[in-house]
Order: structure tokens, then sequence, then C-alpha cells
């Protein structure tokens, strides 16, 4: 109910109150006043300010919280149907007096005070939910030194302070823009760094490749021409050595013929 209370109109109400006799009501409309005051929760006072109704007011500010029977059967009592609760050792009639609260709140609320629970909800309620709500938004009543602001002088101020705010946050995002830009430079230089160095080394290596592999072409071809050179002086030997061998077989057949003669 604390929270309630600056949102709503609270009046206390007893329901069921035919349920306990009434010095024991009594006794619990008196402590429950007792705890809402100890408890800091403001309900709503009946206005004593228009002497019209001020009597009658005050005297109904007693009597809260008022204890109240409700029902929807109607029962016959001498000639007229009311409302009211039957049990079996009597009938409770929710619009007597007698019996409980109901016409008392009913008269306070509709007829009495209807007005007053309107202004009091629209210039403390609804105002304080307004005003709570501007200033979520920024808006004030005053200024810096106290002075009273009309709403345009508050729009102007909150707009001033709205695109300052949005010049700020362009400005960090461009320089958030241009640190990041440079950090993804630093990175591709970095990246790019990388990459020559790799391109670098692998152009040595090939160059290293190639050179070795000229170093074994040329002493492959150096062993050719040697190879070479020793096939056709080989060969030349091996004709040497059969025309000896056949000059020498052609001498030995002459001579042999002319031994036979």
């Amino acid at each position: 109910m604390k929270s309630l209370d600056s949102k709503v109109n609270i009046i206390p109400v007893i329901a069921k109150a035919d349920a306990i006799s009434k010095t024991e009501l009594q006794k619990f409309k008196i402590k429950l006043m007792s705890e809402l005051v100890s408890n800091g929760v403001h309900i709503y006072q009946f206005p004593t300010d228009d002497e019209t109704v001020a009597k009658i007011n005050a005297s109904m500010n007693g009597q809260l919280p008022f204890a109240v029977v409700g029902s929807m059967d109607e029962v016959k009592i001498g000639n007229k149907m009311v409302k009211a609760r039957q049990y079996p050792w009597g009938i409770v009639q929710v619009e007597n007096e007698n019996h409980c609260d109901f016409v008392k709140l009913r008269e306070m609320l509709i007829c009495t005070n209807m007005e007053d629970l309107r202004e009091q909800t629209h210039s403390r309620h609804y105002e304080l939910y307004r005003r709570c709500k501007l200033e979520e938004m920024g808006f004030t009543d005053v200024g810096p030194e106290s002075k009273p602001l009309s709403l345009q002088e508050t729009y102007e101020a909150k707009r001033h302070e709205f695109y300052g705010e949005l010049h700020r946050k362009e400005e960090e995002m461009k320089q958030m823009f241009v640190q990041r830009v440079k950090e993804k430079e630093a990175i591709l230089k970095e990246a790019e760094r990388e990459l020559q160095a790799k391109f670098d080394h692998l152009t040595r290596v090939h160059q290293e490749e190639r050179m070795k592999l000229e170093e074994k072409r040329r002493l492959l071809e150096e062993e050719i021409i040697s190879f070479s050179k020793k096939k056709a002086t080989s060969e030349i030997y091996q004709n040497q050595t059969f025309m000896a061998m056949g000059s020498n077989l052609k001498k030995d057949k002459d001579r042999k013929n002319s031994n036979f003669m």
C-alpha cells in the first residue's frame, strides 16, 4: 500500500464485516488505522475545508476504515426486497447502517466527495506522475537558480543539450572510426611486411636452388663432354687395333700360303 499511496486515492475498507462482532470490529478498525499510520501509508481523507460538508466529512474520517458487507441476493423484509446475506440466525442487510458501513461509503464516494476525488486524482496523483515522467526526460519546472522555466524554455534547453550530446557522440564515433582505420592499416601493413618477407625468402631459396641446378647441369655437361672424348678415343683405339689385327692376319695367311708352295 505504501507504493500505491502516491499513485491512487486509498480508502481503507474492511470486507465481510459480518464475520466478527461489533466489539471486535471496533478493535480491528483501531488496529488497522494504527498500522497504516506507523507504516507511513497516506490514505484519502475526506476534505473539511468546505463548510457545507466539513462536519459530515470530519465525522466520516473518524469512522475509517469502513466495514462493509456485499451480496447479490435479495431477501424480502416486510414489504420490501433488499440486498442482504441470510443466515440461519438472522439477516444482514447491505444497505442498513446498523449492520454495516456500505451506505456511508457509497454516500462519501458518489454523492459527497466525487468531485474532490477527481480533483485529487488530477492535481496530485497525475501531476506527480507527469512531473516524474518529464524529469526522466530531462524537463524540469525550474532552472539552475530555482528560476521558474516555461515549457518552451525547458524545451530549448533540452534541445540544446541534446544537440550538444549528439555532436559529442559524433566526434567520439569519428575518433573511434579513425582509430580503428589506423589499427586496420597497421595490421594490413604488418601482413604486407610478412608477405614481402616470405616472398623474399622464397625468391632467395629459388635462386639458390636454381644456382645449384645450374651447377649440376654444368658438371653433367662436362662429364658428358669428357665421356664423349673418352668414347671417341676408345673408338679410334679400337679401330686401330682391329686394323692392326687384320694386317697381321693377312701376313700370317700369306706366309702360310708361301710355305705350302
